[in-house]
Order: C-alpha cells, then structure tokens, then sequence
C-alpha cells in the first residue's frame, strides 16, 4: 500500500499560516511577535530542511525502516510473520492508533535525549535559537537532526509495523509540532489533561530555569508527566524565549553550527579523554572545572541558596 507524507500538503499551508500570522501580528498588539531578519534565518533553515527531507526520507523509510521490517517480519508462507511469532499488523484503524502513539512514545524520547545530550543538543539548539516564538519559529529546524531521528524510531516497523505507516505517523506528528508553536492559543481546559498544547510548548521553548527541559512531548503529554519533565505554564512569570547562549546572529550557517564550534572548543580544555568526552557527550553546561553548569545543577545551586 503507497502513501504520501502529510508533509507534502503541510508546507504550503505552514506558509499561508506564517503569513497570517505575521500580518495579524504587524495589525494588532503584538507588532514585536515577528522580527524581519530573524524570520529570514527560519525560512531558509526550513528551506534547506524541506529540500534535505526527500533525500532523508530516501534514506530512513526505504533503507532502513524497510530493512528493519523485513528483517524481522519475514515473509512465511506469503504472510509476514514477526520473528517473535506473531502476525505483521496491517492497516486497520486501531493499528493507526497503536502507531501513532508509538510515534509519540519515541518522539518525546528522541526529543528529551536533543536535550540531554550536548552532541545532539547542537543540531536541535537551531530550532531554540531565536527569541522569537511564533509559526516561523516553527521552521527554524536544523540540518542534521533529520540524519538520526529514524534510530530512534526503528524499533516501530521492527516489531511488525508497515514502514509506511510509520512515515506517515511522523509526518502527522510533524504538523501537530508546527501549529504549537503559537502565542494566541490560550489555555484549552479539560483538552491540556490529555494533549501537549501552545501553552506548553511555550514552557519548552522558554529560556527561564524553572521551564527549561521541560515539555518534550510531542501530541500527549503523558510522557512528560510520566517521567517527571512536565511543566504548566505560570502566567505570572515573565516568558523569556531562546537559549541561555545564542548565535548572535542572523547567518544560517552560524546558526546551524556555532554549538559544534563550542564543543571543540570546550573539548580543548582538557586533556583528560573522560572530560573531552562529557563535552561532546554529556549535558548541555557539563564543565571538568565547574566553570559551567548543567540545568539540574543550576536549580541544585538555587536551591541550595534559598535554604540558606
């Protein structure tokens, strides 16, 4: 069975709805929402991911969730037989479920380790780079996530799940990601219980301590709840987006690589191999001489202070 991307249909309207949103914003009170020269940078980052997705996507869905599938679906008889002895699943409505909220399973998982692990943190800091948050922050994805993203994800077809359905999933969940990313969605009630909402993807993308790697949810927020990195949105605290060390520039390419240009730099530092690899492996502010912290360790030395 052959199925298209819901990606196909989703960038032409991710840029009516950047231009709707822009033109409201430049009509109303948030004339500030959009800045011109940052806009430049996203759209051309998601430019160069959309022309770098067909090749991607080449690689991922057909060589490797297709190898993985038919590695351990088998086909048996003319059926396709997972070699832990049941069935391949087909296409029923209930499969789509299951599947999609595998897809979630594992994008907050993907999601939580672009966090944690400061390799990985370099390819997914373009997307956290502006201090703007609107739709065309939503474009402003980086290059290189895309070249691991289906590691994470190759457990799915490998337990009997058709490739393309898994393509699918992700592309689905790629379009509930970009409509997220906006300000004038207020809070949604009983619907925030269950889904991952504006509001708390506006935590995620805050650079305030409290918020920070908080939200890697990607439809539900279970996940989030679940393993301890959800965060509701206080109203009284005044958002800051971005990172707590940005680019400092509009230049794509400074933008999409500055934080490898950080690592090897920090790597320098040492010649302790251990260290040169926390630098590169570890969290996010990891430091041999304290003279940067991680996340916990910040809020570990708040805490510290305000029990004094």
């Amino acid at each position: 069975m052959d199925f298209t991307n819901p990606l196909v249909y989703g960038v032409p309207c991710f840029l009516g709805l950047i231009l709707l949103e822009l033109t409201y914003s430049k009509t109303h009170k948030k004339k500030d929402l959009y800045d011109w020269k940052d806009l430049a940078s996203s759209l051309t980052m998601g430019i160069g991911s959309a022309v770098m997705a067909p090749l991607i996507k080449t690689i991922s869905a057909i060589i490797i969730f297709n190898y993985i599938y038919e590695l351990f679906n088998p086909l048996v008889d003319g059926v396709r037989m997972n070699i832990m002895g049941w069935e391949s699943f087909g296409y029923a409505w209930y499969v789509w479920i299951a599947c999609q909220f595998l897809d979630d399973f594992s994008y907050y998982w993907f999601h939580r380790q672009n966090h944690m692990v400061r390799f990985l943190w370099a390819a997914h800091i373009v997307h956290h780079s502006s201090d703007n948050f609107n739709l065309g922050t939503a474009v402003r994805n980086g290059w290189f996530t895309i070249l691991y993203k289906p590691f994470f994800y190759m457990w799915i077809p490998a337990i009997g799940f058709p490739p393309e359905m898994v393509v699918v999933c992700l592309g689905i969940e790629a379009l509930w990601q970009f409509q997220l990313h906006s300000t004038y969605i207020p809070k949604m009630g009983i619907i925030e219980k269950i889904f991952n909402t504006h509001t708390m993807h506006q935590v995620h993308h805050a650079k305030n301590l409290e918020y920070m790697d908080k939200n890697h949810g990607g439809f539900l927020n279970m996940f989030d709840k679940i393993f301890g990195t959800w965060k509701e949105l206080d109203e009284e605290i005044d958002i800051e987006y971005g990172v707590t060390k940005p680019p400092n520039s509009y230049n794509p390419l400074i933008i999409l690589t500055h934080e490898y240009k950080d690592i090897w730099n920090d790597m320098k530092k040492s010649p302790n191999l251990y260290h040169k690899l926390m630098y590169a492996f570890g969290p996010p502010g990891w430091s041999h001489d304290g003279s940067t912290l991680t996340i916990k360790q910040m809020r570990k030395q708040l805490e510290n202070k305000e029990a004094v």
